[in-house]
């Protein structure tokens, strides 16, 4: 059996944390592929490493004196060195990093120094080998991975080192040059790796203990999920709850391999275990997450429900200027269209013309949603649910604007007023969870 293990910056912000880092993995003999992100925050007052590089990279592009950004990050990674008696020369790899610090520097490679720097901390620190993620995440020039050539280097990488240390974030297009993944992508790197190798388990270790059933800055001390689906992370990551990245599960799932989200700082903590099918029936409802600051699109017209294409006309609109479509509640001569308020606050007016001309349609706009996804897979031929939660919110007091559900019966979506938001959220999870 063959375990990946990635850590977060969290798990990698001072030499505590890496000795914490290092128990970890010297506690199970599977665990021979490390990923790990850049340095993240001491403490809240605190700046990660990913962040000063990003500053860094704009302070050169636009003649701003740089040597103060420069010199936290040289003492950032010189302290966990020194505190851990570590051999690795990273002050030559510094001082290279710095000959390199020119106003055309890509930004690409120079944010991607973060994780590179602290992998090679980390390999010096276990006895695992290094290994650049630019030689194993190969990129074709459209942006996408090539996964033959990815696998066939891990492959090899792997048969010929056995334990191995890769930065997360970042591989390289065909000529060598870096490319980052989105941010938060080193969840990404290990789960491509966890494919590649067609491992048992993909560990994801941060600072919390699991995935947690609603958002904590809203709910006080919400549980933690024990188990939960690919397809119900997937819904409550697009609706905001972002312990993980979204795009990870995409190379596990084809494969089944279980990602297990789990606590550096407590680390007996099960966490949360991600997988296709979940047996356990306990909970009808597995989480709740939203978001704010969606608009609604509201189209009506007599008999619109007889005129063949109509919403096709409607969305093509959409479609003209980039604009992704949330959600589509109608009735017989009505419908809204919900969008991201920051997706259309350039083309709002211009859309509204161009539906109102296209459709001979009544188009009025609602700037005031915010949405609420009730996610789970126990939810499925359980009667009474939409109905538990329009009672639980009318004796709050609270309306609902729309509502929309998914034909797996996986997720139900509610819209309200922003003001509403909170309470809404407060309300449904004393009632349902």
């Amino acid at each position: 059996m063959l375990v990946v293990t990635k850590f977060g910056g969290s798990s990698l912000s001072c030499a505590t944390q890496f000795a914490k880092v290092k128990r970890i993995v010297e506690s199970d003999a599977k665990r021979k592929i490390v990923v790990v992100s850049a340095l993240g925050k001491r403490d809240a007052s605190d700046t990660k490493i990913t962040d000063l590089l990003y500053i860094l990279h704009a302070h050169l592009k636009y003649g701003v004196p740089y040597e103060e950004i420069w010199n936290m990050v040289v003492t950032r990674f010189l302290d966990i060195k020194a505190e851990l008696h570590l051999q690795y020369d990273i002050m030559a790899d510094l001082e290279g990093l710095k000959l390199e610090l020119n106003k055309g520097i890509a930004e690409d490679y120079l944010v991607s120094r973060g994780e590179y720097l602290t992998a090679k901390l980390m390999s010096d620190y276990l006895g695992y080998t290094f290994v650049d993620a630019k030689d194993l995440i190969c990129f074709n020039y459209d942006g996408k991975i090539d996964y033959a050539l990815t696998e066939k280097k891990v492959k090899l990488a792997f048969s010929e080192y056995g334990i191995i240390v890769v930065p997360g974030f970042y591989g390289a297009y065909p000529n060598g040059s870096v490319k980052l993944l989105s941010r938060g992508g080193s969840d990404v790197t290990g789960s491509i790796l966890a494919k590649c190798l067609n491992v048992s388990l993909y560990e994801n270790w941060t600072d919390v203990s699991g995935i947690l059933a609603a958002d904590p800055r809203i709910i006080d001390h919400p549980k933690a999920i024990k188990e939960i689906t690919y397809e119900e992370l997937r819904e409550l990551s697009y609706m905001g709850a972002n312990v993980l990245h979204e795009e990870t599960v995409f190379p596990v799932q084809s494969l089944n391999i279980p990602i297990n989200l789990k606590n550096t700082n407590d680390p007996n903590h099960p966490g949360t275990l991600i997988k296709n099918i979940c047996d356990d029936k306990t909970d009808i409802v597995t989480g709740l997450a939203g978001k704010k600051e969606f608009v609604s699109f509201d189209i009506s017209k007599n008999h619109m429900s007889n005129e063949i294409g109509f919403l096709r006309k409607a969305l093509t609109i959409f479609e003209k200027y980039q604009v992704s479509v949330e959600h589509i509640p109608s009735g017989i001569d009505s419908f809204s269209v919900v969008v991201p308020q920051d997706s259309v606050e350039k083309s709002q007016y211009e859309i509204i013309t161009e539906l109102k001309k296209a459709l001979g349609a009544e188009v009025s706009l609602d700037e005031d949603i915010a949405l609420v996804a009730v996610v789970g897979r126990n939810m499925a031929g359980k009667s009474g649910i939409c109905g538990m939660i329009f009672e639980t919110l009318g004796s709050h007091n609270i309306n609902v604007k729309l509502l929309a559900q998914g034909p797996s019966e996986l997720n139900i979506i509610i819209g309200v007023s922003q003001k509403d938001y909170e309470a809404t959220l407060k309300a449904l999870y004393q009632k349902l969870l």
